[in-house]
């Protein structure tokens, strides 16, 4: 069965996205490669990315370039993206990383064991959103229906065990990167559904 979670890998440097390619291949993703900036904006108009793996220096259009069209676009601002850059780069780049967007900042070269950490992370957590946001568009079809007390029932305990998930994906997030905006954003999220969902079953989720 072909994977359906995907990761944008984005640099001018083929060798470069090999390797990336071959870091990943033992998780459950398919990885698809950008050789520029714009061929990375390209892709993000067709598909949907768990995350994006985003060189810095690149010719025309550099990473931070990229990073600022992703964020402003409504489809793509919330995906995640990784800064990937030479050893040797300075604070002042990685604080333009966090600026831009950036969930997180890495040197190559990279250690291919905390790569798919990190990217491992941000795939099950936009796994557990997608099922999550599969779940509450299930309530919302059952509950406008005639049986809407019985579905209530049912499906508010299936959907409460993914909200679940999601939190501990979060503090998981925040154990491995630490506190960005980026994190807190998605925080906030799950707080307020956290809530929606308590006051809709009286506070037993």
């Amino acid at each position: 069965m072909p994977n359906t979670t995907r990761v944008l890998a984005v640099d001018d440097r083929a060798e470069n996205l090999v390797a990336l390619s071959a870091v990943l291949d033992s998780l459950p993703v398919e990885v698809v490669t950008a050789t520029s900036g714009r061929a990375a904006l390209k892709e993000l108009l067709a598909d949907d990315f768990a995350l994006i793996l985003l060189d810095v220096i690149m010719p025309e259009m550099d990473g931070f370039e990229c990073a600022a069209h992703i964020k402003a676009r409504p489809r793509t601002r919330d995906v995640p993206i990784i800064f990937l850059t030479a050893a040797g780069a300075t604070g002042d780049e990685a604080f333009r990383g966090y600026q831009a967007g950036a969930v997180d900042y890495l040197t190559k070269p990279f250690d291919p064991w905390l790569l798919r950490a990190k990217v491992s992370v941000f795939v099950e957590l936009h796994q557990r959103n997608l099922q999550l946001r599969e779940q509450a568009a299930l309530l919302r079809r059952a509950l406008a229906g005639e049986n809407g007390e019985v579905a209530r029932a049912e499906l508010l305990p299936a959907l409460c065990e993914r909200l679940a998930r999601v939190e501990d994906d979060v503090e998981r997030l925040r154990a491995a990167l630490g506190e960005d905006l980026a994190l807190a954003e998605l925080s906030s999220h799950v707080t307020d559904l956290r809530l929606a969902l308590d006051a809709l079953d009286a506070g037993r989720c």
